[in-house]
């Protein structure tokens, strides 16, 4: 028998059409405005990414009351925060969304899902070494998301600042930005995968906080691919002696950003003079680029290192920039140009995050709440990021960002009819992108995991 559903006020402002009225009503029954949340259902029960998480929590309920399970509850707010829902408050109309319940394997007339006050609860429960195996977890999906194991990978590395407007544990007051909040570290590789996301107070990480982190990763990493070469690229938050030290000690190969000081500038001061007479001559109207490379070091680093200087000549001046690298080999302007600049690609990951997903919703009184919390909303990522992998290599679509995808994707219109031996999703006739999605579905077992 299907849900009674109670009879609403009729939408007012509504004007006649050909001199009848409109009568609008939410009374629809088994609706819903998100059916291609169906769609994450199949990338995330091929990932396991719910499963791997909930394995590193205790669950300390009596079993013979826990309605929803753990992994339920994570994959529930996982699927909610990709499909744009990123307050957990949104749970208590969402639960009872038959498109949500399908996704979370149960019939559309069947018990709710999960509530606000159990997401919280969740939130608050698990202890920093749980944390740590879940994040141990996120880098077992990493790894397990390529169809075979990689000769090289690169790592870029950034931090995030995340404005916050209570009493947060860990809140750190930022003279830049002039607010209080956090400074996540975060980890993609460059390809787009999230790797790792690491919730800190709101300064510049010291070069023996990187260095603790990057063992972790770095461990992790190696303990599914022993043999991986593995490049690391930041800009110059992160040329610390400690990184630098740490690279050479397990072999890591980097190409670092580092700041500007005399003892280099000395090196290139020729190449400017030269480079920004070039430009005011007019032998170049656009700007003007020019590389040297040179060996040296700063008095705190344990050796001497390969360093490329960019040099750049405009209307607007004369633009000088370095990078550190440990690569034998390569022309100074390849490996800037083509390996250090791709770096900014990590910028636009993060800004994604935020931005789409809203991993800045760091809003819980705890500390480790706000780190669980940025684990689920890079598990969102994760969903988001392998549903436009699905997408065919040479479209549009597959450089779509995640919000372009969630429009056109995920708010689809959808009755669900549930019959005695089967469920019917009707799905508009007209809804424009349905090709892309019936391709996108037929691609799922291409998803390695």
């Amino acid at each position: 028998m299907p849900a009674k559903v109670e009879s609403t006020p009729a939408l007012p402002g509504l004007s006649p059409v050909c001199g009848k009225p409109i009568i609008a009503r939410f009374d629809g029954g088994q609706l819903s405005s998100d059916g291609g949340v169906l769609a994450l259902r199949e990338i995330e029960t091929r990932l396991g990414l719910a499963n791997r998480l909930a394995a590193c929590v205790a669950d300390p309920r009596v079993p013979e009351r826990v309605i929803h399970s753990m992994a339920d509850i994570l994959r529930f707010r996982m699927l909610m925060i990709a499909a744009g829902y990123e307050d957990a408050n949104d749970a208590d109309s969402l639960r009872h969304d038959p498109a949500f319940k399908l996704a979370l394997g149960r019939l559309p007339d069947g018990a709710a899902l999960c509530s606000q006050p159990t997401i919280s609860r969740l939130e608050n429960l698990p202890r920093p070494r749980e944390l740590l195996g879940m994040g141990q977890a996120m880098v077992g999906l990493y790894c397990d998301s390529f169809r075979q194991v990689p000769r090289r990978i690169t790592l870029d590395i950034d931090d995030t600042f995340d404005a916050v407007h209570g009493g947060q544990q860990l809140r750190l007051f930022n003279a830049y930005y002039d607010e209080y909040g956090f400074q996540p570290i975060v980890v993609f590789d460059g390809e787009g995968r999230p790797v790792a996301a690491l919730l800190r107070p709101a300064r510049r990480p010291t070069g023996r906080e990187v260095r603790g982190f990057l063992r972790r990763l770095v461990r992790a990493i190696r303990g599914h691919w022993p043999r991986v070469d593995i490049l690391l690229r930041a800009d110059s938050h992160y040329c610390a002696p400690e990184v630098l030290d740490f690279c050479r000690a397990e072999r890591l190969d980097f190409i670092l950003g580092v700041a500007t000081t005399r003892t280099l500038r000395r090196h290139v001061e020729t190449l400017e003079h030269s480079t920004a007479a070039r430009q005011a001559a007019g032998l170049s109207t656009d700007k003007l680029r020019r590389y040297k490379e040179f060996h040296d070091g700063a008095a705190s680093w344990s050796r001497v290192e390969r360093i490329i200087a960019r040099v750049e000549a405009s209307a607007q001046g004369t633009d000088t920039r370095f990078v550190v690298t440990n690569l034998i080999g390569g022309a100074a302007r390849t490996l800037y140009e083509d390996l250090y600049c791709r770096r900014g690609q990590a910028e636009n990951h993060i800004k994604s995050w935020k931005t789409h997903l809203a991993a800045d919703r760091t809003s819980c009184h705890r500390g480790p709440a706000n780190q669980l919390r940025l684990m689920l909303h890079t598990g969102a990522y994760w969903l988001m990021w392998s549903l436009r992998r699905l997408m065919p290599k040479h479209s549009s679509w597959r450089v779509a960002q995640f919000d372009t995808l969630r429009l056109r994707l995920l708010k689809i219109a959808a009755r669900v009819v549930e019959w005695k031996t089967k469920v019917m999703v009707h799905l508009p006739s007209a809804f424009p992108d349905q090709v892309i999605l019936r391709l996108a579905l037929e691609r799922m077992p291409r998803l390695v995991i």
